[in-house]
């Protein structure tokens, strides 16, 4: 009951910034989808048997089980570039922020999934699978509901996360992105993933959000033409909208997806 009612908080204080209802509204009218939740984690990894025992996990037990609890598609990446290399991560979309929250236990009960993940989720302290493993909860912003994944025969993805100084400031970023700054960013060819407000996790309050791209070419084209665009010069200038007032710090990491990967 106390982690249900921290939740619940930790919901209503996204909600009212991200412009959604956040517990107990998971669904629209007539039934569809409202918002979405994400559980993002990160897998840090030591070079040698954790990468190939990591990714079994993920294509043999992991996406399948998930799968089978309607939870699809589900993204899972390897850091390309940073001093965190070797990283994999996975993204877990839900309508169900109960479901991403009782997960481990949901998984548990599941006699495939355990038999999958065996070698990865009972390994012993002499062979740890991992070095650490962290996760977040996610909630989707109002102006981007939905996780989307546009086909691309080749692509990497961008995962940003933007730190704000105070919630204040959180909030207008977010608002930022959902009055003017996604549709700027899908006209300048910055093909969103997701957008997410960060429920539980670490350097709090921040935002993540995920683009792809077919290649690096690409990505630098069309970030050059979002920042070139005079209605982001004008909405960036506007007093209460700048990074110096809004944005404390930004995680910028390239990812490229692994072999499962659905998105």
């Amino acid at each position: 009951m106390q982690r249900r009612e921290f939740v619940r908080s930790a919901l209503a204080t996204a909600g009212a910034a991200t412009g959604v209802a956040a517990f107990g509204a998971e669904t629209g009218p007539g039934g569809g989808p409202h918002q979405e939740y994400y559980q993002l984690r990160a897998y840090t990894l030591r070079n040698g048997p954790q990468l190939a025992l990591t990714q079994g996990y993920f294509e043999q037990a992991l996406i399948p089980a998930l799968n089978r609890l309607g939870m699809s598609p589900v993204g899972t990446f390897k850091l390309d570039i940073g001093p965190e290399t070797p990283t994999y991560y996975v993204l877990i979309p839900s309508t169900s922020v109960e479901t991403l929250l009782s997960l481990d236990t949901l998984l548990g009960k599941d006699p495939e999934y355990v038999k999958g993940a065996s070698g990865f989720r009972d390994a012993p302290a002499s062979a740890p699978a991992f070095v650490r493993a962290e996760r977040s909860l996610l909630s989707a912003f109002s102006g981007w509901p939905k996780l989307t994944a546009p086909k691309l025969e080749k692509r990497i993805f961008q995962l940003r996360a933007y730190e704000s100084p105070s919630q204040v400031a959180h909030t207008r970023k977010i608002q930022m992105f959902n009055e003017a700054e996604i549709g700027l960013f899908t006209k300048a060819g910055l093909n969103p993933v997701f957008f997410a407000d960060t429920v539980i996790g670490t350097r709090m309050p921040n935002l993540t959000y995920m683009l792809t791209f077919p290649d690096l070419p690409t990505l630098t084209a069309h970030w050059a033409a979002f920042s070139g665009d005079p209605a982001w010069g004008e909405l960036s200038h506007k007093p209460g909208n700048t990074d110096a007032e809004i944005v404390s710090n930004i995680t910028n990491l390239y990812l490229s997806p692994l072999s499962c990967s659905q998105i």
